[in-house]
């Protein structure tokens, strides 16, 4: 019998947090993080997700304090006023509503799913999933999905990189002038195409390996060029405006690239940062920090849209939270009948013996002995049953605790002469999956006798 698994979480944010505090908070990387935690004590899972606004950490576990400990290192250098700690059920809303866009700095943007989806494939690689958190995260991307197909949320929807832009158009003049783009990932790709858009004369994009630049060029429509980031130098001195976003562990830029260059302004999007702090003396530099004015207008403005996918959370949230007690009522229901099943066993086994003894039994009285016992089973746990489904349902975990204690598998231990007080678990049911079409299992009712569907043995609603 599993112990109860609990969720908490770290999340340092831009809504909160600078971006120096992001960058301060989230670590080496994901699997870096992911791994450091799951060696702390009492840690069963752990997640982290790093972006460019944003650096969270959960984990998962039987002791809701050995997870407040093993995260009390996530984000020690930021000062706590920035730090928003989450408990079990805050954890589950809150990577619901990250995946959905509602926490994003561009309300609804689609880049999010696909780097919690990402980050997820990360904790996974490393053994960092496989229970409770790992099903939260499926629920969570599952919603998120939900959130764009069934809602207006990312309808007309701007990117970090074109908030970017339309801050630069702001600032700086956009149109009819040269621009670049430093990076050539998403986020790289999202700017450039948004700068053409905005009307530049043409748009240079520098990128580490070339051929990936390239390929930017090619899908921009505005006249275009790929530039090696080692000759970037060379360009700074033809464009009005820089965006840069690549994911470089050290400074692209500093201020000796820009003394010689008449650049307007630069937009630095990348965590960690790409342009040194000491380049301020020499060009206009904004950072994400920066874009927030561009981006409330737009939440101002789709009000419903978030009222409609806060609802939408509402509902997972409750299923999922409903699904969880009932796995919970069932792994006692389980281990109960499990229990009762191998005392039902010895106990025939004795008495067929003895009757053996006694004269021989044919094969319709064994048929009736064994029918026997089954019905004493059925009926004696029925209202124990339907007692800890209820308790689960109202969340009377007291109960479902004491259940599990009285019927742990780990115990096996058989006095002398009485039943035993435990079983050994091996032919229990595999916990029951959680179910990622949106609602809970369906239920496993008792037959007239009291037992579940079959022959009496353990059974879970999932499976």
């Amino acid at each position: 019998m599993r112990e109860t698994t609990v969720v908490a979480g770290v999340s340092v944010a831009h809504d909160s947090a600078t971006v120096d505090q992001i960058e301060a908070a989230g670590g080496p990387d994901e699997q870096t993080v992911v791994e450091g935690l799951l060696a702390a004590p009492g840690v069963e899972e752990a997640f982290a997700l790093s972006t460019c606004n944003r650096a969270e950490a959960y984990v998962a576990g039987p002791d809701a304090a050995a997870l407040d400990d093993a995260l009390s290192g996530f984000a020690a250098p930021v000062p706590t006023g920035v730090v928003d700690r989450l408990d079990h059920e805050a954890s589950i809303r809150h990577l619901m509503r990250v995946t959905s866009g509602l926490e994003s700095l561009v309300l609804g943007e689609d880049q999010i799913i696909g780097q919690v989806r990402d980050a997820v494939a990360v904790a996974r690689e490393v053994g960092g999933l496989d229970g409770a958190l790992d099903a939260i995260l499926t629920k969570a991307l599952h919603v998120g999905e939900r959130a764009r197909t069934e809602t207006a949320i990312n309808e007309g929807t701007v990117s970090i990189g074109s908030a970017a832009v339309a801050l630069a158009v702001e600032e700086a003049r956009v149109a009819d002038e040269p621009v670049l783009v430093v990076g050539a990932g998403d986020m790289g790709t999202l700017a450039a195409r948004a700068l053409a858009d905005a009307g530049a004369a043409r748009v240079f994009v520098a990128n580490r390996t070339l051929s990936a630049a390239e390929h930017v060029a090619r899908e921009v429509d505005a006249p275009a060029e790929a530039v090696p980031l080692s000759a970037v130098d060379r360009t700074l001195g033809s464009v009005q405006v820089i965006v840069t976003a690549t994911d470089a562990d050290d400074y692209v830029l500093d201020a000796a690239d820009f003394a010689h260059a008449d650049v307007a302004l630069c937009v630095d999007l990348a965590q960690p940062r790409d342009v040194a702090p000491s380049a301020e003396t020499t060009v206009e530099l904004r950072d994400i920090d920066d874009l927030e004015a561009v981006t409330a207008q737009a939440r101002e403005r789709r009000a419903a849209e978030v009222r409609e996918v806060e609802s939408l959370i509402d509902d997972e949230l409750g299923r999922l939270l409903e699904q969880f007690k009932r796995d919970r009522a069932d792994e006692a229901v389980s281990a109960m009948y499990e229990a009762a099943e191998r005392t039902k066993r010895r106990e025939l086994e004795e008495a067929v013996t003895k009757l053996e003894a006694q004269g021989g039994l044919t094969d319709e009285q064994r048929e009736t002995v064994a029918a026997l016992a089954d019905s004493l089973v059925g009926q004696l746990l029925a209202a124990p049953t339907k007692s800890l489904r209820e308790a689960a349902a109202e969340d009377d975990w007291n109960t479902i605790h004491t259940a599990m204690q009285l019927f742990d598998p780990e115990f096996d231990a058989v006095p002398e002469g009485g039943p035993p007080v435990g079983v050994d678990g091996e032919d229990g049911p595999p916990p029951a999956a959680v179910d990622d079409s949106g609602g809970p299992p369906p239920a496993v009712d008792a037959d007239e006798n009291g037992r579940p569907p079959g022959d009496g043995r353990p059974y879970s609603d999932g499976e």
